[in-house]
């Protein structure tokens, strides 16, 4: 099949954006969600704002260490069911957002609780002396001083959600996961694999560097 015919760029294209809205709504949702995780994480752990042991305990083993340690190929097909109740349907990119977004929100969450911890406790003493809330410590002090590190775990989230995508292709996600299996690996062809992976490659090269240049931007230290 010739790769430059109508019929292959078009399926090129709409894999394409099948996965950028993949990686796009999995990769908002995880960073809101991981973010407040992250923050909870940090808050209600040893030496934390507030700690609160229990909670920290559930937080981070049953929500974050288990869910990690589920290889992500397994819980995506495990999840397919919960897409399919949740969405009202198990193919498509949007449907494979959901197994995206709870298999990454746990990993970025935890890349969130790393950032926080590198900030200097001196900074966080001096603004709960100064008369600062926790929550205006945590809004004005621990996340702003922590966004190089937070700005980074979004970049590294994002690439991680590239390659799942690929993944979830394979179990009906569509994306170029897809479009390289059904033509690169079931039909030989290729000059379709080998544009696919150019493709993501380019998408990776694309958010490493501009997430390394706002991190940069960001960080005052």
């Amino acid at each position: 099949m010739d790769f430059f015919s109508p019929t292959v760029l078009k399926a090129v294209g709409q894999a394409t954006v099948e996965t950028l809205q993949m990686v796009l709504i999995s990769g908002v949702i995880t960073v809101i969600i991981g973010l407040l995780l992250g923050i909870l994480l940090h808050v209600t752990g040893k030496g934390g704002l507030a700690p609160v042991r229990w909670l920290n305990a559930i937080l981070s083993t049953v929500i974050v260490n288990i869910t990690r340690s589920v290889p992500f190929a397994i819980l995506m097909v495990a999840l397919i069911p919960f897409a399919a109740m949740l969405i009202g349907t198990a193919l498509g990119p949007i449907a494979a957002s959901v197994s995206l977004t709870i298999g990454t929100v746990p990993f970025f969450a935890r890349l969130v609780e790393t950032a926080l911890r590198d900030v200097s406790a001196g900074k966080v003493d001096a603004a709960l002396v100064m008369g600062s809330t926790k929550l205006q410590t945590i809004r004005k002090v621990l996340v702003p001083e922590a966004m190089p590190g937070i700005i980074s775990a979004v970049t590294t989230t994002l690439v991680t959600l590239i390659g799942y995508s690929a993944m979830a292709g394979l179990v009906g996600g569509g994306g170029l996961g897809r479009l390289a299996y059904n033509y690169g690996y079931v039909r030989y062809n290729m000059p379709i694999m080998l544009a696919t992976i150019v493709i993501i490659v380019i998408m990776v090269q694309l958010v490493q560097v501009i997430g390394d240049a706002i991190a940069r931007k960001v960080d005052h230290r």
